[in-house]
């Protein structure tokens, strides 16, 4: 692949600048977790064009790097490497790292983008909507825990949701992470406590394309770095107190013009505000729930956020500003429609959530599926629920289920990372399997707490 060379030539003026000496190459595993090699600085062009071999089985990893048979990626390719490329756009340097910088790689095999992994499947996605029209402006919207890295207990006790002094129970941490996370491109809009102890949410603004999960990704990473400097674990997992409600991702989307001038959701004209093709986006997450929520909450600890009354979604439904629904919509115009896909939790990679929600309203659109009647009061009392309803599952098997036998989905993302993405998921139930035989309780938090 070509480098351009005046976009080298600016990274390595703005390295220069900050007076950076290390530089990491970064990428996602399948996990959502940050995956690096870092090298001198002095080496960045002669990496930038010749490329960075790295392990290509990344994608087969758990996330305490155990190895996973049948993804397709180890004993079957001899445990060889790729080439890696880095994107040079997403070139960042580290405030609370001394003298470091970091970029973002496309993992290439063979000489093309390597197919399995979640940022070309996010890529292939984005690239089917432009070729249809359209591009999407999205975010993701992030929960998390806070607890001490010695005894692990939370940093709050109680559950007294953005109660101020609740908010700044350790006002530096909260200021380095409100004044640095902008400096690394995450436009910071809001920061609150959640409804757990040690619970919190930043949320940002939204961005196009590619640079949305591009943005999550360094988004989780920076809150990991910067809590472990003030002597915290920062972590994504979904629900690692059982007791407690889980952590949420829920993904914003709206659709625009090719050149992202003009939102295509809003159209005042009908009865609901919404465009025929912000309901046929709609229709075809809600027609592609069952098997997408496991791609947006894709591990089994993940699954068990989907429980009644917790503003976490089981009936698949839709409503305006209904919190619990699974898709909830937001009608402000032209530039502030949207929709709010509660489905997502925070343990999922920000990747494959969006390629997962992309490949549904595709499908949607593409066919032009009628939406069911929005739900005006509780998706948790039967009676508000149309006819047909379907339901998330809680449960690793039947939600694997679910997403093996919807082939629209499967296609869209493709072989290669469907093979990947199930061998990843029964090895969790074999996992869970071999944990329960043994009375282990805690291997979920093991596997999962620090590194997601």
């Amino acid at each position: 692949m070509d480098v351009n060379q005046e976009k080298l030539d600016q990274v390595l003026q703005k390295m220069a600048t900050d007076d950076v000496h290390l530089v990491r190459w970064e990428q996602s595993d399948t996990y959502g977790i940050a995956r690096s090699k870092t090298i001198r600085a002095v080496h960045f062009r002669e990496r930038t064009n010749d490329g960075f071999p790295y392990y290509i089985g990344m994608v087969g990893i758990d996330p305490q790097f155990s190895l996973v048979h049948n993804t397709g990626y180890h004993e079957e390719l001899g445990y060889s490497d790729g080439l890696m490329i880095p994107d040079l756009d997403t070139y960042v340097t580290l405030p609370w790292c001394k003298n470091t910088g970091r970029v973002l790689m496309d993992p290439t095999l063979d000489g093309k983008l390597f197919a399995p992994h979640p940022r070309t499947v996010a890529r292939k996605q984005l690239d089917r909507l432009k070729e249809m029209g359209f591009s999407l402006l999205s975010g993701h919207e992030y929960e998390f825990f806070v607890v001490d890295q010695n005894t692990l207990d939370p940093i709050t006790k109680d559950t007294s949701a953005r109660a101020t002094i609740r908010n700044n129970k350790d006002s530096a941490l909260v200021h380095q992470l409100l004044t640095d996370l902008p400096k690394v491109g995450i436009d910071v809009d809001n920061f609150d406590s959640e409804y757990a102890p040690g619970q919190f949410e930043i949320t940002y603004k939204p961005s196009f394309g590619i640079t949305s999960p591009d943005t999550a990704h360094t988004f989780r990473t920076s809150v990991k770095e910067i809590a472990l400097q003030h002597g915290y674990i920062a972590s994504f997992m979904t629900r690692p107190f059982p007791e407690c409600v889980g952590s949420s991702c829920h993904f914003n989307t709206s659709l625009w013009d090719v050149d992202g001038k003009k939102g295509l959701m809003f159209d005042p004209n009908s009865p609901n505000g919404l465009s025929d093709v912000a309901q046929y986006w709609i229709a075809g997450m809600l027609a592609h729930a069952p098997a997408i929520s496991l791609l947006m909450a894709p591990t089994i600890n993940c699954l068990k956020r989907f429980k009644p009354g917790t503003f976490a979604p089981l009936p698949v439904t839709w409503g305006f500003d209904n919190r619990s629904a699974a898709l909830r919509i937001k009608v402000r115009g032209e530039r502030g429609t949207f929709v709010e896909n509660r489905m997502g939790a925070a343990g999922g990679n920000p990747y494959i959530c969006l390629a997962a929600t992309v490949a549904a309203g595709i499908d949607g659109i593409q066919k032009k599926m009628k939406l069911p009647p929005p739900v005006k009061f509780s998706s948790y009392d039967a009676k508000n629920l149309p006819p047909k309803t379907q339901t998330l599952s809680s449960d690793m098997k039947t939600a694997l289920g679910y997403f093996t036998n919807d082939d629209v989905i499967r296609e869209a993302l493709g072989a290669e990372f469907c093979k990947c993405f199930g061998a990843l998921k029964l090895h969790e139930m074999n996992l869970e399997a071999e944990a329960k035989a043994k009375g282990d309780d805690e291997w979920e938090r093991n596997m999962f707490f620090e590194y997601l």
